[in-house]
């Protein structure tokens, strides 16, 4: 007989135990990163052709954002979930994966990619709706969605083989990545930056900064509608202007922030490292575009700069905190961050000619792989020991 609890319902124990997705899509997320970054450099460079979807551009854009960072995306954002729904999520990104490395652009690869991108946004969207009510808040599940679509529409460019549409609609995906990062990067940095300085005796009065974080997020929503339209003189210079604009603002909300004054949280100081890169990478992206040069050089400081080093040290920082293990404690962040800027300025001086590009490519990718390695370690180590409590 089932037992029955005060309510006349079935006893909670009897039923499945929702999982957290970070559980599952962290370590998936940091194993894939740790291989595809490489794999793709080594085919670009003609030393790897196993993996022909990684050798061009498109691949390894695709790959690094709607593989890896939306990975890490789920996870952080998903929240405790159903087993069966989480396995659901776990199989098709899997599945889109091995899909596209064997051939990107395949049915399959299309079908499992753009499952697990309307999956991730009907999982999302609903519950993010509902419990936002600021406008403001309102962008963390527009952006969301925003990612989720772009995903799609970058599987029906390949499936069509639409290369205008794939160059468009990659450079949106980068821009809306960035909003998310202004989002969560100072919903999590100002706060925990006000409680350090509490117990330090001090105040910081600048944490969210609903006004610039408001500038941030319209800065941001015009150069994405603006690089919607392509290559439109007037709309690469509407794009241009207003990335910059984000870019200064970002700046701005960082020194806000007054984190050189903060005594024993190196892990905070990686995190506003990662912003520091997103605010660099904004700024030189939207120069770049006035220019009409060097934009992917630019870019590289927010794929590589600003979504490695935040993913890195958010994914750290989320699971120190489940094992209640203080992140301050661990020389990971530290040597992790170091590694993703020096990947992130070895890709940056590759594109734009300074130095050997071959060598600055493959030291790039060195560098990215020992940074998540050194994260895997971590994580590995820390679900021992939240598996011992």
């Amino acid at each position: 007989m089932i037992e029955r609890g005060k309510a006349g319902h079935p006893d909670r124990a009897t039923s499945p135990r929702p999982l957290a997705g970070n559980a599952v899509f962290f370590p998936l997320a940091t194993t894939y990163a740790i291989f595809v970054l490489p794999a793709s450099v080594l085919a670009m460079l003609g030393l790897a052709p196993a993996f022909p979807a990684l050798a061009s551009g498109t691949g390894h854009a695709h790959e690094m954002l709607f593989g890896f960072a939306l990975a890490v995306v789920s996870g952080n954002q998903l929240g405790p979930i159903a087993a069966k729904r989480l396995a659901l999520l776990v199989g098709l990104w899997m599945a889109a994966r091995l899909a596209f490395l064997v051939a990107p652009q395949s049915i399959a690869a299309a079908a499992a990619n753009i499952a697990f991108a309307v999956l991730l946004a009907v999982q999302l969207g609903p519950r993010l709706f509902g419990s936002a009510k600021k406008w403001r808040n309102q962008a963390l599940p527009l952006v969301l969605t925003a990612i989720c679509a772009s995903a799609v529409v970058l599987e029906l460019a390949l499936s069509l083989d639409f290369l205008a549409a794939q160059r468009v609609t990659l450079a949106v995906a980068v821009l809306l990545f960035a909003a998310l990062m202004v989002f969560m990067g100072g919903r999590i940095i100002g706060p925990t930056a006000a409680g350090h300085f509490h117990r330090q005796g001090g105040k910081l009065d600048a944490r969210v900064q609903p006004r610039v974080e408001g500038g941030l997020l319209v800065a941001l929503a015009i150069a994405i509608v603006a690089s919607a339209f392509g290559t439109a003189p007037a709309a690469v210079a509407l794009a241009a202007a207003a990335t910059c604009v984000a870019g200064v603002l970002a700046f701005i909300r960082l020194l806000r922030w007054r984190l050189w004054d903060l005594r024993g949280r190196p892990d905070l100081l990686c995190l506003a490292a990662g912003y520091g890169w997103l605010a660099a990478g904004l700024l030189l992206y939207g120069l770049a575009l006035a220019a009409g040069r060097h934009a992917t050089a630019a870019l590289h400081l927010v794929t590589v700069g600003a979504l490695g080093t935040l993913t890195l040290n958010v994914m750290l920082m989320t699971w120190s905190l489940k094992a209640r293990v203080d992140p301050s404690r661990s020389p990971v962040p530290i040597w992790a961050t170091l590694l993703i800027g020096a990947a992130a300025l070895a890709r940056a001086f590759a594109g734009l000619g300074i130095g050997e590009p071959r060598a600055l490519l493959l030291c790039a990718a060195l560098c990215w792989s020992m940074a998540f390695a050194l994260l895997l370690v971590r994580l590995m180590r820390l679900s021992n020991h939240l598996a011992g409590r």
